[in-house]
């Protein structure tokens, strides 16, 4: 523990005073640090769940080395704590009660008294047993509403900074390019404006709690060859910067996140975490950050081991410090004695050292952790004094939050006037996910992620299944969900004996989500095809073949390939893995109960084994009669139906501007249904003619407008003209003059209205603080 600041404390340690400029502060602690203390700053600890302390490393780094001992580590200090609670089951108030037996151990053990900062994931909530299990990105996407996931983030963030922790690995900003990636389901989705503005918001909303958020994975994770993880990223410079780096540019500039995770794979032979380029050049240089670079877990590690661009443990954290990486995690092992001796005989300049250190112990200055006590009860970790025994991570207003969320992401893909069900309907309910938890969570959500190694530990929050929540709707729904989520036999003939007794079939296929293959969807578990997951197409044809009307309900983590079966289906519904509330929006949905509001955020393929679907694309790379082989989707990207329909009228855009300059595009949605509803106006833009190939189209902004029968408003955008620019010839982002085309609807394909604007004036050269979001203004009529 250290001693409370003093004058002569004060005077003596400046570090210590928190009037002082940041800067000041670890310049004066760095100049008093060994290099083997710097080096303790760069080092994390798995401090799993056996005795505090005690040494357990997994295998994931290949190495087959014993991580070294957390009292070997300590002398020196240490950088972080890594998954206290997502690591293994705990009752909240044994995690806080071990992170603060844990910190006190770190800050005694050093002769600076500095805790660790304690890190955990939080990606569908935070990541510990008892905590609220939130909707799953994609869901987030569907959603379109970034006040509504910032209010998540800050809800997330104040659980964990209750409970002792700093730091959140989330969001996920990767853009999908290819759906069979096993991690689509952490994703936002497929635009990059999107993942940039819902994403940001998330990280908004964990900055504001307190917590550092850390967006990931830096940068073209999601591009990997055939979709396969961790595989290399064929993509060129433009695609990289147009498409991948946008939602980090304002994460970082307007989110304010103060970390960042590098991407476990190489781009053109240069992983991410050896790229200096890419971490330092780009990171710092173009786009500003200040923060601390994190290693995904084991990605130093990799260099030696899977990349093979370094020969030794040394060598691989000498790469990775050079190129800018500040953090090693899970465990030390390269960043520790390695590097030292590389350092000592003169390899690895010392000043690198210093660069680390100093960022990670700002980033601590920034939490508070170089703080002195200065109160009663106060612990020199940020962990909660006290009360811990009270403290709730599921509380109502978290759940009452995981609804809201949910019953707006829930999309309608389809309905032939079947939804909502008849309350006097004999209903069936069938298939994998019927009544099985596994629809509703993604794979960083702890029951799926731990849980599932345990077989008889309880789920540790309430998750009711489609079943449960049906039945709340409709008590006499008859429910016959299959034995495997993979479906045999006998769940066909079981599921078919039911349709055939019922007026609607309703039929829940989708994902069980788990960790490197040994789910269907998740980290490690790509895919070949996007057809559904075993038999599942078999169960559903089979149903659809009895001549019940049938309705599917997709509970997944990505799209999938449904043609032949959604042409047959009274109604389609998908929900991406909508967390512990999740079952209870789509009961509402299917019986009415619950407007459906949610778009899509990843285009829906016609075919399991076509190319990958997106409509961020060329018109070379769209449809077109010159390729058999068409990309062309099911349902498109922003696509979602509700109770009503909406029409669009009154285009007006203004006719030119600078390229410096703005305009206001303005257009009226009406309700022209008899019911209330909730339509998603999105903007597009297009440039016919540039210097290079751009995208047929791209979404520029949209607005979320609820309004009763008969109402209507006039939605405004103010497009600047930097959300025209892109990437040009010679690799600068510029605006270039020249016309641009306006398409405004409900989806990326169902675009009624068309204009234009022209932009007059020279190229211009953009910098750092360009526009990068579209603001849209509502006004009934």
């Amino acid at each position: 523990m250290t001693e409370a600041l003093t004058p002569a404390t004060a005077a003596a340690e400046r570090w210590r005073d928190p009037a002082l400029p940041v800067a000041e502060r670890v310049a004066d602690l760095l100049s008093r640090m060994t290099p083997e203390e710097k080096a303790g700053q760069l080092a994390g600890f798995w401090a799993m769940p056996a005795e505090p302390g005690e040494p357990v490393a997994p295998m994931e780094d290949d190495s087959h080395e014993t991580a070294p001992a957390l009292d070997d580590l300590l002398p020196h200090g240490l950088g972080q704590l890594t998954r206290v609670f997502g690591t293994a089951p705990a009752a909240p108030a044994e995690g806080a009660a071990r992170l603060r037996d844990l910190q006190r151990r770190v800050a005694a053990a050093n002769r600076f008294g500095i805790p660790a900062i304690a890190h955990e994931e939080c990606l569908n909530g935070f990541m510990t047993w008892g905590a609220t299990v939130f909707p799953s990105p994609p869901a987030w996407g569907a959603t379109f509403d970034p006040e509504l996931v910032g209010e998540m983030a800050a809800a997330i963030g104040t659980s964990m900074r209750a409970a002792g922790v700093h730091q959140g690995l989330a969001p996920v900003l990767d853009v999908v390019r290819d759906a069979r990636w096993g991690r689509t389901e952490e994703c936002i989705g497929e635009d990059p404006q999107l993942v940039a503005v819902l994403g940001t918001a998330y990280v908004r909303g964990l900055e504001r709690s307190g917590i550092a958020a850390t967006p990931k994975h830096f940068a073209g994770y999601s591009a990997s060859r055939a979709a396969r993880n961790m595989a290399p990223a064929p993509i060129g410079p433009r695609e990289l910067a147009d498409v991948i780096l946008e939602p980090f540019v304002m994460a970082l500039r307007d989110g304010g996140a103060r970390s960042i995770m590098h991407s476990y794979t190489d781009v053109d032979g240069v992983p991410a975490a050896a790229d200096a380029r890419l971490l330092t050049d780009l990171l710092r240089g173009e786009l500003g950050f200040t923060g601390a670079v994190v290693s995904d877990y084991f990605g130093i590690s990799f260099l030696e081991t899977r990349h093979r661009v370094a020969g030794s443990r040394g060598e691989a954290g000498a790469l990775a410090l050079r190129a800018g990486i500040d953090v090693e995690l899970p465990t030390v092992r390269c960043f520790g004695e390695p590097l030292l001796e590389l350092v000592r005989r003169g390899e690895v300049p010392e000043e690198l050292l210093d660069r680390a250190a100093a960022r990670v112990l700002a980033l601590k200055a920034g939490l508070g952790l170089l703080d002195a006590p200065s109160g009663e009860g106060a612990t020199p970790d940020g962990a909660p004094p006290g009360g811990a025994a009270a403290l709730d991570l599921d509380p109502p207003g978290h759940r009452d939050l995981a609804r809201r969320l949910a019953e707006e992401s829930v999309v309608l893909l389809a309905n032939d006037g079947t939804l909502p069900l008849a309350p006097a309907a004999r209903v069936a309910l069938t298939g994998p996910l019927a009544d099985d938890t596994a629809g509703m969570l993604g794979c960083y959500t702890f029951p799926a992620h731990v849980g599932r190694h345990r077989p008889d530990l309880p789920l540790g929050v309430d998750v009711p299944t489609l079943a449960d929540a049906l039945r709340g709707d409709l008590p006499g729904v008859a429910v016959v969900p299959s034995a495997d989520v993979l479906v045999t036999e006998d769940d066909i003939d079981a599921a078919v004996a039911a349709a055939r007794g019922a007026d609607v079939a309703v039929v829940a296929i989708g994902d069980r989500a788990g960790l490197f293959g040994r789910g269907t969807s998740g980290e490690g578990c790509d895919a070949e095809t996007l057809a559904p997951p075993g038999r599942q197409r078999d169960l559903a044809e089979a149903v659809l073949g009895t001549g019940t009307p049938t309705v599917i309900v997709l509970l997944s983590g990505r799209p999938y390939a449904i043609e032949d079966l959604a042409d047959r289906a009274a109604a389609v519904v998908q929900a991406f893995f909508p967390g512990e509330e999740g079952a209870g929006a789509v009961a509402g949905v299917l019986t009415g109960r619950v407007e459906p509001s949610g778009r899509m955020p990843i285009s829906v393929p016609r075919r399991a084994s076509g190319p990958p679907v997106s409509y961020l694309r060329s018109a070379m790379d769209g449809p077109h009669d010159w390729s058999a082989v068409s990309p062309a989707p099911l349902f498109p990207f922003g696509h979602g139906l509700t109770w009503t329909r909406f029409a669009y009228e009154d285009l007006r855009v203004d006719e030119r501007a600078p390229t410096d300059g703005s305009v206001t595009v303005e257009a009226v949605v009406r309700n022209v249904g008899d019911r209330p509803g909730t339509e998603v106006v999105q903007l597009y833009l297009a440039d016919p003619v540039a210097s290079v190939v751009r995208p047929a189209r791209w979404l520029a902004g949209w607005a979320r407008v609820r309004l009763e029968p008969g109402d209507a408003a006039r939605v405004a955008f103010t497009v600047h003209a930097d959300r025209t620019s892109f990437t040009g010839p010679d690799l600068r982002r510029i605006v270039e003059p020249g016309e641009i085309e306006v398409m405004v609807g409900g989806s990326s394909e169902d675009l009624p209205l068309r204009g234009a604007f022209t932009l007059d004036g020279p190229v211009r050269v953009l910098g750092g603080d360009r526009v990068l979001d579209v603001p849209a203004e509502v006004t009934p009529l």
